[in-house]
């Protein structure tokens, strides 16, 4: 019995020890982002991802090939592999978008539009795969559109071209699991998301090199520069690479060893964390109809996703 209890008192410390390192990882990276691109002058959000994506693509084939956290699921078929392509154009559609954003943006208004991506999940998902909710589900998304519409009108930094490039990167963050779901249903090709990264992250790294050569030339000169005066800045930027890395893996696990409600819970209660430690550490200003607002965004999720369950 003693046993027993034992081992269950160590599995709650252990999954404990995840939670926290997965907050820190998630809120770390969204941290250390704003901070590189708006208040060192770090201007180049494509760079930025495919230095994420890097650290990726290298972790995942340490902890994969080498550290064997999970085994090694290979690539059948060439449609397969032109699938996993296709997700990852929209994953670095979807993390570019929200990198720009960032730049813009104070991290709280962020967060709070970030909170829409179940809307934009069930819209997808009724013209993509034709599959309806119930209305009561339904119903539940209008506090959570209305409330970043509050949000909006009370952010005394809204900015429109920010707004835009948030709005889009949360679509593309929620037709990006709406086609994984679609493109890697066959049973004999799915792949774990450990596996799924080792897969995507490369082929990312592909696409964005050229997109920051062409679009960001001067990113090389720059880190040349500010790096002789400044040497901490690649360390930052090696920081907030591994901490990219560290988010996916500690995604994985905590879902792994709880459930895919508990992660949605713990999602949503993330997101107010890290609003509070940005308001705390950016400064930036919030009104009390900014509040509400994402308030009843939040509440509006956290509605749809017992509605979810519970009409399963």
């Amino acid at each position: 019995m003693s046993s027993s209890s034992s081992s269950s008192r160590n599995q709650t410390i252990f999954i404990t020890c995840l939670i926290f390192l997965w907050y820190s990882t998630n809120i770390g990276v969204l941290l250390l982002n704003k901070f590189l691109l708006s208040n060192y002058g770090f201007a180049f959000p494509i760079f930025l991802t495919m230095c994420h994506m890097s650290a990726c693509a290298v972790l995942s084939y340490i902890s994969i090939v080498f550290l064997k956290i999970v085994p090694t699921q290979r690539i059948k078929s060439r449609p397969q592999f032109l699938r996993i392509a296709t997700l990852s154009i929209v994953f670095c559609a979807s993390v570019v978008g929200g990198n720009i954003s960032l730049k813009f943006l104070p991290v709280s208004f962020n967060q709070a539009v970030g909170a829409t991506t179940p809307f934009f999940t069930a819209v997808f998902a009724y013209f993509v795969t034709l599959k309806r909710e119930f209305w009561v589900t339904y119903f539940c998304l209008v506090p959570v559109v209305a409330g970043v519409v509050i949000a909006s009108g009370g952010e005394p930094s809204f900015h429109l071209y920010g707004f835009i490039m948030c709005i889009s990167a949360t679509a593309a963050r929620a037709f990006k699991s709406v086609l994984q779901g679609v493109l890697l249903s066959n049973e004999g090709e799915k792949l774990n998301s450990m596996n799924l990264m080792l897969y995507m992250s490369p082929i990312a790294v592909v696409f964005l090199l050229p997109a920051a050569l062409v679009m960001e030339p001067n990113v090389l000169d720059y880190l040349i520069s500010v790096g002789i005066e400044h040497k901490f800045i690649w360390l930052l930027l090696l920081v907030n690479s591994t901490m990219a890395y560290g988010a996916n893996l500690c995604n994985f696990l905590v879902t792994k060893h709880t459930s895919a409600l508990t992660l949605q819970v713990l999602g949503n209660a993330k997101g107010a964390v890290a609003v509070v430690i940005s308001i705390l550490l950016f400064r930036n200003p919030v009104t009390f109809i900014g509040i509400a607002g994402y308030t009843m965004t939040v509440m509006g999720v956290v509605a749809y996703g017992e509605s979810k369950r519970r009409n399963k």
